[in-house]
């Protein structure tokens, strides 16, 4: 990134499959670009293109990347048989997802991996999921209420983290919507933080020269907080851009 220049941050998008007489869209949740924008960056959705080369092509462009949640992964992907309770996201979506993982990872493109983005990440560089908390581990607390999209419970940062330097040492809740979560964590990454009950909710690389971190829980979400905001703005001055703080609505 040159000097005084804001970074320009990639977006994957989510997908839909044409069905019936609608037509199939890309489309992304206005609060991933608008966090980049309140954060200093310039956002630049990513349609799940199919071409490795076009990718590579304008990732040369981009300064880092975001990637964002949405439905689950294909464990059979991973080597492991469909659950019962897994509702994979449309092939189109995640053949991109996972072709773009890799080559970040290749490439050590600074990335902040949201909700399924975080999941991607783990298992992309070794790492593996539970696919239903409440069956797997039966004695967690809620993570997921279909009632309600807006479901917040409090966050356990590990000291010496860039979760505790985000957060500090006060009260944390966060908005966290999932029935899948990691693992096993990936080799050259560590936890950062869990919700109470010791379910992982962010992941941060130890790799040298790789700024990589996942949140299981959505910053960017309505119900986030301006301190939620934080991650963007470490996210950003990680690349080498200024911060520009403003208070997030919700």
């Amino acid at each position: 990134m040159q000097f005084g220049k804001k970074p320009v941050i990639g977006i994957n998008a989510d997908f839909l499959e044409a069905k019936g007489d609608k037509e199939a869209f890309s489309y992304v949740w206005a609060g991933y670009y608008e966090s980049i924008l309140r954060a200093g960056g310039i956002p630049v959705i990513l349609p799940p293109m199919q071409n490795e080369e076009d990718l590579r092509q304008i990732l040369k462009k981009l300064d880092g990347i975001v990637m964002i949640g949405g439905g689950d992964l294909d464990s059979r992907r991973d080597g492991y048989v469909l659950h019962s309770t897994v509702r994979p996201m449309p092939v189109r979506r995640e053949d991109f997802d996972r072709m773009l993982m890799r080559v970040i990872a290749e490439q050590k493109i600074p990335l902040l991996a949201i909700g399924a983005g975080m999941q991607l990440l783990n298992v992309t560089m070794g790492g593996s999921l539970f696919f239903h908390i409440p069956i797997d581990l039966p004695k967690a607390m809620p993570h997921f209420d279909r009632h309600t999209p807006v479901h917040r419970h409090t966050l356990n940062v590990v000291p010496g983290s860039l979760m505790e330097k985000i957060y500090g040492d006060s009260e944390i809740r966060v908005c966290s919507r999932h029935h899948m979560a990691v693992n096993e964590v990936a080799p050259g990454f560590i936890v950062s933080a869990t919700s109470p009950d010791g379910v992982i909710e962010a992941i941060e690389s130890e790799i040298d020269d790789w700024f990589a971190i996942g949140t299981q829980f959505h910053p960017e979400s309505a119900c986030a907080t301006a301190l939620d905001l934080r991650i963007f703005e470490e996210f950003i001055e990680a690349i080498g851009g200024t911060p520009v703080v403003f208070s997030l609505v919700g």
